[in-house]
């Protein structure tokens, strides 16, 4: 189309111009930005962001490579995230067959401000007298979890990179 821009384009007044870094090598430019992402351990001030009670969503793959991300609760503890699943869900299967896992916790008040997490899951264990989904439970409700029929698993993710947004 008309006026349309591609990789590599920028626009300056009324008509879009080829960029110096196109094709081949914005792309070289981006995989490099994902190889500088920070490593562990986060600084102090990310670990105080990451203990508190903040909404997160969780990206797993499904078995064809596509990512699902589904809102969730977790704990950072230790430089390590607990994630507990019903264990009837799908993500569980997800994160059995492929250990990769994506958390992006946003601020309680602005989602601008948000940490992602990118790891694997390191153990998958059966939760059977609910122990972690209660510290779960009561560390965003203050309350032990409700529903006590269906079974329960932990998942602890090991932390591999990092980034951060206006945090």
């Amino acid at each position: 189309p008309s006026g349309a821009c591609t990789i590599g384009c920028s626009s300056s007044s009324s008509e879009n111009r080829m960029d110096p870094k196109s094709g081949a090598a914005a792309r070289r430019t981006a995989a490099a930005s994902l190889v500088r992402m920070p490593k562990p351990p986060l600084p102090d001030k990310l670990n105080a962001f990451l203990e508190r009670p903040n909404p997160a969503v969780m990206a797993t793959l499904r078995s064809g490579g596509a990512p699902v991300t589904v809102a969730t609760w977790y704990l950072w503890e230790e430089g390590r995230v607990l994630l507990n699943l019903d264990a009837r869900r799908k993500r569980l299967q997800h994160l059995r067959r492929d250990p990769h896992v994506s958390l992006t916790v946003l601020a309680e008040r602005n989602w601008y401000q948000h940490v992602s997490l990118h790891g694997r899951v390191a153990s998958i264990a059966d939760d059977a007298e609910l122990i972690d989904i209660d510290r779960l439970s009561r560390h965003y409700t203050g309350h032990p979890y409700g529903d006590r029929k269906h079974a329960r698993v932990s998942a602890w993710v090991v932390l591999e990179s990092w980034h951060r947004w206006r945090v």
